[in-house]
């Protein structure tokens, strides 16, 4: 065996190519080092971590060279002169650190922000988290105040005369309620001594509005609830008489721009909580929230009592006429609370019998005892059985002849009628409605005022002359066993079956049915439509049913309140929307609506028109919605199919921003619904 050789080993040709791959190698990680020092270089991720450690928290090292820029034309053209040349020895290169380097460039710009318009993301993928801006009523300039119309094709084959655009109406209509302002109707009244003036008398047909009715100078979007129970703009309800009448009174003052509400009133001073408790304690039965759930405040002011009972899981109907504080609703509405113009006159107010727990008169300047009581009559038909009626009033308290008279007069009255004076105390004289009809029957004969006709509808409230009779209460006890609230939101009332309907299943089942169809809608609306994000307030519902879309609302937690209209071209329903816990109103929309303009946030219309049509005119319903919405609010109408095109039509003439879209049904459904956007109009 031969030794081993070292110096046969360096002569060695495979030694040879060992050796010189290793200086060439040398020689490019020498000369790519110092070459790459002047350009980016890559970003490296750093292996020197623990194996245990390295794939839980990857170090990225960055190049020197990193965030700097470079001409790339003048690189490569000088690479190119240096190949045609012989290379210089290395010598001559200088050192990297006498090279100029250009300014690093500026940093480059933000991404865009994604703004989200819709229930698709910008990666176009479904996505439930989406944002819903505040509605801009975009206001428009220049509207104009003269109606553009042009020649059409009518459904029948003939020509008509189709509205373009609907133009504003003069300033002096501002704050127009066409039933109410109708001064030419008003003039030819054969008397006014009982209040008829304050009573609805409205245009004649094809006298009515036909304008957009105007905001004031500066109106701003509604401070919205519940800041609004305590200040208002005054730019929005432009006016002070009332401050000026009852500014001493604690009900309101202005502070700079804004109407500041206080939470008094004439009998309650020192504010509405205070007086609230007071009347908890002079009768603790009347358990607001609980037992008492719907109150109706007479001559009203601007609502302090009301907005004060919304704490306490009351609903409060305020009402007031149209007289020389002619702004009292305006200012309720504006502040969030429920609130209607009518009058204690000559006729019926558009609520059932058995209506309201509580019945709430302080101060409110009426003669009770007038014409042998009819007003307190038909205070007794809104009255539950069992329900309170409170009066605070000068002759409660003050020992003046006069009103010591008027007090006898009232205790003899409330004797006839079978109610019991629970309690007298300071201001507040509150009594009790009887729960059954035992004490009318056991009266004298001829003792007046007589039970009325057991044929007298009670719930027959529209355009019904008062009636000088005591209305009979039923004798199965229905209006008077209604659970306590909130249970009887969503029990079916005794009333259910008194309600003239062809129905050929049960009503129970057709409450129930109704209750879940507009709970799954109103839950899609939430999800889908955002609407917690929405500054509901003030709600209508133009076609109510059963009140399933309010109790909806209330299910899923919407800081709102709801009017329910049942139009008088339907079953009269109002009955069971009252015994569920919600405030109702008897109305034909044929006819304009009793309040002020810009009042309502949100407009509901299911099956409305394709049932109007036939009977009203579409324009004047629009029109007359246009006037009671606010800029800014919107309208959700689920209908036909075949009314879609007409009232998208006239909704382009009148400036609002619609899109038509299909119901859960489908595509191919007969059913559509059409949202609508006011926008802020001006000339």
């Amino acid at each position: 065996m031969k030794s081993f050789n070292y110096g046969n080993l360096f002569k060695s040709s495979t030694f040879i190519k060992i050796f010189t791959s290793v200086l060439v190698s040398l020689a490019f990680f020498y000369f790519g080092k110092h070459w790459s020092d002047g350009y980016q270089q890559l970003i490296f991720f750093n292996s020197r971590q623990s194996p245990l450690t390295s794939y839980k928290n990857p170090k990225v090292s960055l190049s020197p060279n990193f965030n700097k820029s470079f001409d790339l034309s003048s690189v490569i053209n000088d690479t190119s002169q240096r190949q045609s040349l012989s290379d210089p020895p290395l010598a001559s290169f200088p050192p990297p650190s006498d090279l100029e380097s250009p300014p690093p460039p500026p940093p480059p710009p933000p991404p865009p922000v994604v703004q989200r318009f819709g229930i698709v993301d910008e990666n176009g993928i479904m996505a439930d988290d989406f944002e819903v801006g505040d509605l801009d009523p975009g206001v428009v300039e220049n509207w104009g105040s003269a109606n553009e119309t042009e020649a059409g094709e009518g459904s029948g084959g003939g020509w008509r005369h189709v509205v373009k655009k609907f133009g504003l109406c003069p300033e002096s209509m501002r704050e127009y309620i066409p039933c109410l302002d109708n001064e030419e109707a008003i003039r030819h009244l054969k008397s006014m001594e009982k209040g008829e003036r304050f009573e609805r008398h409205c245009p004649e047909k094809g006298q009515g509005l036909n304008c957009l009715v105007r905001v004031p100078k500066g109106y701003r979007t509604p401070i919205p609830w519940p800041r609004s129970r305590d200040e208002v703009w005054f730019s929005n309800v432009p006016h002070a008489r009332l401050v000026e009448d009852k500014g001493g009174q604690n009900w309101i003052s202005i502070n700079k721009d804004k109407f500041k509400f206080p939470g008094g009133g004439t009998q309650f001073i020192h504010g509405a909580a205070q007086y609230l408790d007071q009347m908890s304690k002079m009768v603790p039965d009347i358990a607001f929230g609980q037992h008492t759930r719907l109150v109706l405040d007479v001559g009203c002011g601007v609502a302090s009592f009301g907005a004060y009972l919304v704490s306490r899981n009351v609903l409060t109907m305020s009402i007031a006429p149209k007289d020389v504080h002619e702004n009292q609703i305006q200012f309720a509405l504006e502040r969030g609370v429920p609130a209607m113009v009518a009058a204690f006159a000559t006729r019926r107010l558009l609520y059932p019998s058995q209506a309201f727990d509580l019945i709430h008169c302080s101060r409110c300047r009426i003669n009770w005892t007038r014409d042998d009581g009819i007003l307190l009559l038909e205070v007794n038909r809104m009255l539950r059985a069992g329900g309170y009626f409170a009066w605070a009033a000068q002759p409660v308290y003050k020992h003046e002849a006069i009103l010591e008279e008027q007090w006898e007069e009232m205790i003899n009255l409330t004797s006839l009628l079978c109610w019991n004076l629970v309690k007298k105390e300071g201001y507040i004289a509150i009594w009790q409605k009887p729960l059954n009809n035992s004490c009318y029957l056991s009266r004298e004969a001829g003792t007046q005022p007589p039970l009325c006709d057991s044929g007298d509808d009670p719930d027959n409230v529209w355009y019904v002359d008062l009636r000088a009779c005591i209305t009979r209460l039923p004798e199965d006890g229905a209006g008077a066993n209604v659970p306590t609230w909130p249970s009887r939101l969503h029990s079916p009332p005794d009333r259910l079956q008194s309600i003239r309907m062809d129905a050929y299943i049960s009503r129970r089942e057709l409450f129930r049915a109704e209750s879940k169809y507009w709970n799954e809608i109103i839950g899609s609306y939430v999800h889908a439509l955002h609407w917690k994000k929405f500054k509901l307030r003030n709600v209508l519902d133009m076609r109510a049913g059963f009140g399933g879309f309010a109790a909806a609302l209330i299910d899923h937690k919407l800081d709102c309140w709801v009017l329910n209209v049942v139009p008088v071209s339907g079953p009269n329903t109002l009955p069971v929307i009252y015994d569920r816990g919600l405030l109702g109103v008897m109305h034909d929309w044929c006819e304009p609506f009793d309040t002020y303009p810009r009042t309502y946030d949100l407009l509901h219309a299911a099956g409305l028109f394709s049932i109007e049509q036939k009977r009203c005119n579409i324009s004047s319903i629009m029109l007359e919605m246009d006037r009671i919405l606010r800029p800014g609010g919107r309208v959700y109408i689920r209908d036909s199919l075949a009314v879609m095109d007409e009232l998208q039509e006239i909704g382009k003439a009148m400036g609002w921003h619609m899109s038509l879209r299909d119901t859960s049904e489908g595509p191919h459904a007969s059913y559509r619904i059409l949202i609508c956007d006011k926008r802020l109009l001006r000339s």
